[in-house]
């Protein structure tokens, strides 16, 4: 059989269905957004779960398209066997009728307004370009050098300020019809613009733009925006009473960006892969838009692409490659002991309550409060478990979704841990391991540990892992992470480079109970002597060597000494 390509980056809609890609048919938003009668909607997702692909199914399904001569193009045999044919002809009798204004800013990221102004101005002007046969209608000669002007990149920030305003009108004239338009990714520019430092320009500029063209536009017929965030206090849609802002929290369009549970299930099925289900749920299920359970899209492909031509492909956090995911370093960075307590506690599988704040805006995500983390969930890092409200204020539970978000945070923390050790004296810690000090050994490990954020189950991996890095860069020694002793593996083995030094076997040990730490020290130490850990060592050349057991219950550890004899 041979099957369906899986669209890796594809986001055209007539690409998709041109080439056969496997679509997952999500035709019947069209239904739901007719039925809403709503002026304007704002549909706010994360990024890569298909906005652009549905704004281009949109374009597509309504637009009276024309060629450069004013031809008519069918594109309604692109929705043949699709969901929307079943909804019945007063839904159907839509297709191509309308002008439609499509305008993508997902690529408007530059360095300075100048330049993003000029990103932005190009998308304006090609989209003029695509409607030029409009020039030919006679009662459009008055608006002919304008449009030109704006179509060859001419005009003035103060044009393109009311640009979508001026081609609804142009349009409307031609087609006799109301225009629709279509804006993907909106508020990429604005998060640009805050990162680079030039947040009141772009701001200022993309709230003229919205004002005259959704606001003040007569010849609107409804508009569809999509975005990873609502930023209603920005003005930017004020006095829009009829906008209807779709968040992750509600209930319409739910299953429309990203995928079922079903579809997921049916993709695996088509590809044979069925056995792979469970993998997919583990590592990109997890969402909850509304009430309905949904898989990130973006990663479901791109996993199941790998593991077609490779049977035991492990699975990966695609969705990590997509961005920088700075955020989550931003939290870890800024983090104080409250913060740094609700990161664990989500990466430990465990739930945080937050007050939900749906119209903050870039300029408040590093605010006191819960602004943060709301940016974070409305951008797909964390599940809604429930919500409710308590005296007008609307609180959310929240967990990590799965493991491919759990992975993001666990590299940036490590990455935090690792530069936050670079820049620590280690001098006291790693002279103590060589005088066997045990109460400095103690302290500072202690105090390291207190400023960390757990990352993973704190078993004795976590601590292995965590101590291998305190101890690695002692002057004159190398350390050695579970190596084959007498009758087992030691933890770590610390060696000198001069066999006439002394060296160091050390043995981790983990409890739930504080007082139990001392015991548990004496306890590794017993384990090092039972099992003859330092067998390597000796064989090695090795005369004197001590042992230490450390014992860990959460932050607090006890670090036991056996000297050599």
């Amino acid at each position: 059989m041979k099957y369906r390509a899986l669209p890796i980056g594809i986001s055209d809609f007539a690409e998709m269905i041109q080439k056969e890609f496997y679509y997952v048919d999500k035709t019947p938003m069209i239904q739901e957004l007719l039925d809403s009668k709503a002026k304007v909607t704002l549909f706010t997702r994360p990024r890569r779960f298909g906005k652009t692909l549905n704004m281009s199914m949109l374009k597509y399904y309504f637009e009276d398209d024309r060629d450069w001569h004013g031809n008519r193009r069918d594109w309604s045999y692109l929705f043949d066997g699709l969901k929307i044919m079943e909804a019945g002809e007063s839904y159907l009798a839509h297709r191509g009728q309308y002008p439609v204004i499509y305008l993508t800013f997902k690529d408007s990221k530059r360095e300075s307004f100048a330049r993003s102004y000029l990103e932005m101005e190009r998308v304006l002007a090609e989209e003029f370009g695509r409607h030029d046969f409009i020039l030919e209608h006679p009662e459009l000669e008055k608006n002919k050098e304008k449009y030109l002007q704006l179509m060859r990149r001419q005009g003035s920030q103060n044009d393109y300020e009311t640009s979508i305003l001026f081609l609804a009108q142009c349009l409307e004239i031609y087609y006799r019809k109301k225009t629709i338009v279509l804006i993907d990714e909106y508020d990429v520019p604005l998060e640009n613009a805050f990162s680079c430092g030039f947040y009141n320009e772009m701001i200022n500029f993309i709230r003229a733009l919205f004002e005259s063209g959704l606001k003040d536009n007569t010849s609107l017929g409804f508009a569809a925006i999509t975005g990873c965030l609502r930023v209603s206090k920005e003005s930017i849609f004020t006095g829009l009473n009829n906008l209807n802002i779709v968040s992750i929290r509600n209930e319409r369009y739910g299953e429309y960006f990203g995928f079922r549970v079903d579809e997921v299930q049916q993709m695996c099925h088509y590809y044979d892969m069925d056995h792979v289900y469970e993998t997919v749920k583990d590592w990109y299920d997890g969402y909850t838009f509304g009430q309905t359970d949904i898989y990130n899209p973006w990663s479901v492909i791109q996993y199941l692409f790998d593991a077609q031509a490779n049977q035991n492909w492990l699975p990966m956090s695609y969705w990590a490659n997509t961005s920088s995911n700075s955020i989550v370093r931003t939290l870890v960075d800024r983090a104080d002991d409250e913060d740094r307590e609700k990161i664990e506690t989500l990466l430990a599988g465990g739930s945080i309550e937050i007050q939900i704040h749906e119209d903050i805006t870039y300029k408040e995500i590093y605010d006191e409060g819960d602004n943060l983390w709301n940016f974070m969930f409305f951008t797909g890092y964390f599940r809604k478990v429930r919500e409710w409200i308590e005296e007008e204020i609307i609180y959310a539970k929240l967990t990590i979704p799965n493991r491919e978000v759990r992975y993001i945070f666990n590299q940036k923390i490590q990455k935090w841990f690792h530069e936050k050790l670079k820049g620590r004296d280690m001098y006291p810690l790693h002279h103590a391991v060589i005088e066997k000090d045990c109460a400095v050994m103690t302290e500072e490990i202690n105090d390291i540990f207190e400023e960390t954020i757990s990352y993973m189950d704190q078993n004795e991996y976590y601590y292995h892992g965590m101590m291998a890095g305190l101890l690695t860069g002692i002057k004159g020694y190398t350390i050695r992470s579970n190596r084959e002793g007498g009758k087992g593996r030691s933890d770590l083995l610390v060696k000198p480079i001069r066999r006439s030094r002394e060296a160091f076997v050390i043995e981790f040990k983990t409890t739930k109970d504080f007082d139990e730490l001392d015991q548990k020290a004496d306890e590794a130490i017993q384990q090092i002597v039972d099992r003859q850990y330092e067998v390597e060592l000796r064989n090695d050349g090795y005369k004197y060597i001590s042992y230490y057991g450390i014992a860990f219950c959460g932050k607090e550890c006890v670090v036991h000494c056996k000297p050599y004899i």
